[in-house]
């Protein structure tokens, strides 16, 4: 039994696919099946059901696979020791982003992170919060930074920074000529939103307490960008919630749209976040360190309502 037959069989039960799994580990399939093929003899069980369609983990194959991951993250940990000891930062390290953190705070912090680390190769995804968590799940990311708190007892959240809601709204709305805005002045069916797969937009939805939409509105509009709904509230289509870095390049003419809550304001709370039993550590903190000393001078928010990003029925 090897440490790359237990890497092998993972890719199939992942893929239930012999092919797509010898792609990704980056073997001929022959190679792949035969290294396989040589562990189901060693252990003399089954695997896997090679007659279903697609392929599907025997009963006792399932066991094999759960403690195959535990093998396989071990032997990953040796690794990871060996770098720590040397105080080495460098090696291949996945970071995936929220779409809606990802145009604001990326541009912060990765050139330090680059220059500071260039033994580093940093490859970035970004991902809905659903595809983060499955990712770190299945180890195919390394970290993540998304709106927390998710409520997942395998996801370890470190808190980056919190960032208000800000209010823009148009001159027509009835809230325009407040100085602040309430979170009691809020109806959902008033606020342009961001399409589903969004944590913001549940956040939203959850700040307003409901989702009810009022008969007297002719549509119903959500997009995938702020940008989008920056445009259409301009236009006089409705008010639009917006994360506090988002307002900060506006134009002058943009921000006299802008009005902030009450405090405490209506916040997300953003984190660095990856698996219960990841591995890298020492990239995790170089990565919050770096974070933590590029936002410090941007944002610096503590008495806010942390709003969840979990959609609450």
């Amino acid at each position: 039994m090897t440490i790359t037959q237990l890497k092998y069989t993972l890719a199939v039960a992942e893929y239930k696919n012999f092919t797509i799994a010898a792609e990704h580990c980056f073997v001929t399939q022959p190679t792949l099946s035969m290294q396989i093929q040589k562990l189901e003899e060693e252990l003399d069980a089954k695997i896997f059901n090679r007659s279903k369609k697609p392929i599907e983990l025997t009963d006792v194959g399932k066991r094999i696979v759960e403690q195959a991951k535990v093998i396989v993250d071990e032997s990953n940990r040796i690794i990871d020791i060996v770098h720590q000891q040397k105080g080495y930062v460098g090696g291949e390290f996945k970071l995936g982003i929220i779409p809606t953190i990802m145009p604001t705070l990326l541009p912060m912090f990765l050139k330090t992170f680059s220059k500071s680390f260039p033994k580093v190769q940093l490859i970035i995804e970004e991902l809905t919060t659903e595809e983060i968590i499955r990712k770190l799940t299945d180890g195919h990311i390394d970290a993540a930074i998304a709106a927390t708190p998710l409520e997942n007892e395998a996801i370890k959240e470190r808190v980056l920074y919190y960032e208000p809601f800000v209010g823009l709204i148009p001159n027509e709305h009835r809230l325009f000529k407040q100085k602040k805005i309430k979170i009691d002045d809020l109806e959902i069916d008033d606020i342009l939103l961001l399409e589903d797969g969004h944590c913001f937009k549940d956040s939203v939805i959850n700040l307003c307490r409901t989702n009810k939409r009022s008969t007297t509105h002719h549509f119903q509009l959500e997009s995938g960008s702020f940008d989008t709904l920056i445009k259409l509230s301009k236009d006089g289509l409705g008010m639009t919630l917006l994360p506090y870095l988002n307002t900060l390049d506006l134009n002058e003419q943009d921000k006299t749209h802008l009005r902030e809550f009450e405090t405490p304001p209506p916040a997300r709370e953003v984190s660095l976040i990856y698996h219960k039993s990841q591995l890298k550590m020492q990239l995790i903190e170089a990565l919050k360190n770096t974070i933590d000393g590029v936002i410090r001078g941007a944002i610096a928010f503590s008495d806010v309502e942390i709003i969840s990003p979990i959609h609450k029925n």
